[in-house]
């Protein structure tokens, strides 16, 4: 089987506070050069593989040909930064003599001492620089001149940058609009209690005639506040606990450290102090408006109902004010994500139909199989195989496949042209083998495709994206001819072919600069042979992504190679939408609260205006016994709701103009200004406000006015 392994040196793991639960860690002595292999297992794969038996130490697994002893099992909470499925520790074992300048494959792990800060550790990694220039000699076929010109510099930084990256800004824009539909419901309870509030009036001038204290009655209004905000806090905790399932599984790969997400005691603290908090801003409305000095004027107020005052209805008009354009900050934002997903979806990613695209990875071992020429006979042989499969119409050989992440990129040096010394011309690379681009369904621009023999007579050949084509000739038919390398010892390979741009970094992100090279070839990076044994193999079939397809596979790979494991089977889909889940979650998550802020919102905008027809029923009714028709009344109770919602939409306008410009990392082919989305979130929510308003206004217009003035 396949699984992911990780090489480290011997002081990785006390330096991160590790202890094995089972034998012992790496040495020094099992770092060194030529020591006996070893291994240490996680505690996953040692229940997994073998059942947790203790007596697992000192037994020999092999691994890529080459048998080891297990030395120890690390604890079951051991998980190194985001990568929870690894099954392997390996010791490194640097050699020294071999070093040379280049070799960025490697990250480091370090414990700052105390008091140190990162500024004085990047000073010490700037002065160490030119020690390491002056240590270690370059690649063959590559000058010091190169990394002198590269300009090295430090890049100390803390280890959480590494393991949540950029995540965080995706996240608080999420919590800041859930925070605004909180916002939003707190403004609608808050009108709930001025209403009650406004029914009780008598009752508190009568209480306060009493001798009860404004601090008496609105301690009593806050602690109902408290008791509503509570019982919606435990209500909310339980909703939580089962819709968090259903993120987890909707939640993009990029998110950091899933698997730990959960409710636990910091969660519940934390919906404890905001129900607290809501409770003291929806509560406080009620508590400022109706504890106030006038307290003791409500009891001589008392007696008929008249109608009510423009003073009453201020509270209430500003609450849906906010409301309504809290409302249009989450609609606009929504609206953005939507353009961008539309954005996303229309991109041309540079090959077709992904999802009829299986994708895997097989590695072939130096202990296996030694001689180059004979890896890629194999590697032809499983082509031929999963080529013979019923419904697989072609397949092809490669490094990699796109947006998987797995990228290699090196100067490319053109003949006919110098390049800048404070700009390396560094380029992707990728190494496929002929019909690679046939099956992707990447175009050819100019030239021809790699064929097998151009592979295994080692021919010095390349072919180019049209990105760097025109970089280098400004013309694709320009570059056929011309002549690439990468070190000063290769050969200078001619470009027989440029293909059309494949966005290898994910749909969100622009083309790179690619440059394609055989799977075989003499004199590449210095090595006189270079041939890549760990390839992947893209299957075009209707059939990708069923189980009966990779089966046939997995038996076609097996009829050659038996100890060959698939690894990383995905359609050429998943990478796809891998590379825009982080749009799509957030598109999805503000979808959500969008919706939840405009059904809020329009929920109190629609109990406000019934509840002011409800209150003016006696001044209608008095309206239309003086000859006011219905069409005057209907159009006096919309135009109060419209004007609301109006200045509502006005302040969302303005508000949403500060706010969307912390989602121009999340765009993609639309601006945090765009006038359409603006535009068409106004009309709609005016649409909906007007819908909300007519209904009431509707009701309005049925009193009879010798009901009405006989009210009370």
């Amino acid at each position: 089987e396949h699984v992911q392994a990780l090489d480290v040196t011997d002081g990785l793991l006390p330096l991160l506070g590790v202890s094995p639960k089972l034998g012992r860690s790496f040495t020094p002595a099992d770092d060194l050069p030529g020591s006996p292999e070893t291994v240490m297992l996680t505690y996953g794969y040692w229940v997994r593989k073998f059942g947790g038996d203790g007596s697992v130490l000192g037994k020999t697994i092999t691994l890529d040909g080459k048998p080891r002893q297990i030395i120890g099992v690390l604890p079951q909470d051991f998980q190194f930064l985001d990568r929870p499925r690894i099954a392997l520790i390996l010791p490194l074992k640097f050699d020294r003599a071999k070093i040379v300048l280049g070799q960025f494959s490697y990250q480091a792990i370090a414990r700052l001492k105390p008091g140190v800060t990162l500024a004085q550790a990047n000073a010490d990694v700037a002065r160490m620089i030119p020690i390491m220039l002056r240590s270690f000699p370059p690649p063959p076929g590559f000058s010091m001149k190169l990394f002198q010109d590269a300009r090295l510099g430090p890049n100390v930084r803390p280890l959480k940058q590494d393991v949540v990256g950029d995540v965080g800004k995706v996240l608080w824009v999420l919590m800041s609009g859930i925070g605004l539909v909180l916002l939003i419901a707190c403004a609608n309870v808050a009108n709930l209690l001025l209403v009650r509030a406004e029914g009780r009036e008598q009752e508190f001038g009568i209480r306060a005639a009493l001798g009860a204290s404004r601090g008496r009655i609105a301690a009593e209004l806050l602690i109902e506040s408290l008791v509503l905000a509570l019982a919606g806090s435990l209500i909310g905790l339980g909703l939580a606990w089962g819709a968090l399932r259903i993120l987890i599984t909707m939640a993009p790969t990029g998110l950091p450290r899933l698997s730990e997400i959960g409710i636990d005691a910091t969660v519940v603290l934390f919906a404890l102090a905001i129900s607290v908090l809501a409770s003291l801003f929806f509560g406080s409305v009620p508590v400022l408006k109706y504890t106030g000095a006038r307290l003791g004027s409500r009891l001589r107020e008392g007696g008929r109902s008249m109608s009510t005052s423009r003073e009453r209805h201020r509270a209430r008009s500003a609450l849906v004010i906010a409301q309504v354009a809290l409302a249009v900050v989450m609609l606009i934002s929504s609206g953005l994500m939507i353009r961008t997903f539309l954005a996303l979806t229309r991109v041309n990613p540079g090959f077709v139909e992904p999802s009829t695209l299986q994708t895997l990875h097989i590695g072939i071992s130096e202990n296996e199989v030694k001689d180059p020429q004979q890896v890629v006979h194999m590697q032809e042989e499983i082509l031929r195989k999963i080529e013979a499969i019923p419904g697989v119409s072609s397949a092809a050989i490669s490094r990699s496949v796109p947006m998987d992440g797995n990228h290699w990129a090196d100067p490319v040096f053109a003949k006919d042209r110098p390049y800048s010394s404070d700009k390396l011309p560094l380029r992707v690379f990728e190494f496929v083998a002929p019909g690679y681009f046939k099956t992707l369904g990447t175009p050819f621009l100019a030239g021809r495709d790699f064929t097998w023999s151009d592979l295994y007579d080692r021919l010095p050949v390349a072919i180019v994206s049209e990105r760097l084509a025109r970089e280098y000739w400004h013309d694709p038919s320009s570059a056929l001819g011309k002549l690439i390398r990468v070190s000063t010892k290769d050969d200078w390979r001619e470009v027989v072919g440029v293909v059309g741009d494949v966005r290898d970094d994910g749909i969100g992100k622009e083309a790179t600069e690619l440059v394609y090279w055989p799977l075989l070839m003499n004199r590449f990076e210095s090595d006189e042979v270079s041939v890549r044994r760990y390839v992947a193999y893209s299957i075009r079939s209707p059939r990708a992504g069923s189980q009966s397809l990779m089966s046939e596979v997995q038996r076609a790979v097996w009829s050659v190679d038996s100890n060959t494991p698939l690894a990383e089977v995905h359609t050429l889909e998943y990478y796809c939408q891998r590379s825009i889940a982080r749009t799509s979650f957030t598109l999805v998550m503000l979808g959500l609260a969008g919706s939840m802020a405009l059904l809020l919102g329009i929920i109190g905008l629609y109990a406000v205006m019934s509840y002011s027809v409800s209150q003016r029923t006696h001044e209608v009714g008095i309206r239309m016994a003086l000859g006011a028709e219905k069409r005057d009344v209907l159009g006096m109770v919309v135009g109060q709701g419209l004007r609301l919602a109006l200045l509502g939409v006005a302040l969302g306008i303005a508000g949403a103009l500060a706010v969307t410009r912390f989602l121009s990392n999340l765009l993609y082919g639309v601006k945090p200004t765009d006038l359409l989305t603006f535009i068409a979130v106004s009309l709609v929510l005016t649409l909906v406000a007007l819908a909300a308003c007519y209904i009431p206004a509707r009701r309005a217009t049925k009193v009879e006015p010798m009901v009405a003035l006989r009210y009370e």
